[in-house]
């Protein structure tokens, strides 16, 4: 079997966001690893209006063929008011059978480890038929960030993202041949 393609879909639009040093981070780990073809992926690239409010045929065409190109992701999700940001939401909902019988994991952060948001993901993860796997790196803006801005992850997250990325290739792998 060829590569997998997994996709790590930064969450955040927002100036001054962290989640592209989060994201740099999961890739160069799973970069490391050879086991799959892993891209980021910046949901702000796609400059999606909200959802219905313009025509965006251009913008979903690119956003849907982009994640029909991949076979799993991997999401950087910070937490905004105990969810997801309004920006991912839109995102997710711009697409319904690109996501279907898929895996991803998550990557969270925020004061309690953006678990609240991880849990929000989840929801609609299993909406849009996506296996979400257990194994889940948090991430403080405490202790894994300086100044609340400069990436500095502790080296515990180490295991745990490989954990990740072993559930999400191996889930990857088995939904694939649902796909065919």
């Amino acid at each position: 079997m060829s590569k997998l393609n997994i996709g790590i879909i930064l969450g955040s639009t927002r100036e001054g966001r962290v989640s592209p040093q989060v994201g740099e981070w999961v890739k160069s780990i799973a970069d490391q690893r050879g086991d799959a073809n892993y891209e980021i992926v910046d949901i702000a690239d796609y400059k999606l209006p909200l959802l219905g409010e313009a025509d965006a045929t251009e913008q979903a065409t690119a956003w849907n063929t982009k994640l029909a190109s991949l076979d799993g992701f991997v999401f950087i999700v910070q937490e905004y008011n105990h969810s997801i940001t309004g920006a991912l939401k839109n995102a997710l909902d711009y697409a319904r059978e690109a996501w279907n019988n898929k895996a991803a994991g998550i990557v969270s952060y925020g004061s309690v480890g953006g678990a609240r948001a991880a849990e929000h993901l989840r929801g609609i993860l299993g909406e849009l038929s996506v296996a979400d796997v257990r194994v889940h790196p948090a991430l403080s803006l405490f202790t894994d960030f300086e100044n609340g801005s400069v990436f500095k992850p502790a080296d515990l997250h180490l295991t745990n993202v490989n954990g990740m990325l072993d559930q999400v290739i191996a889930w990857s792998g088995a939904l694939k041949i649902l796909r065919q």
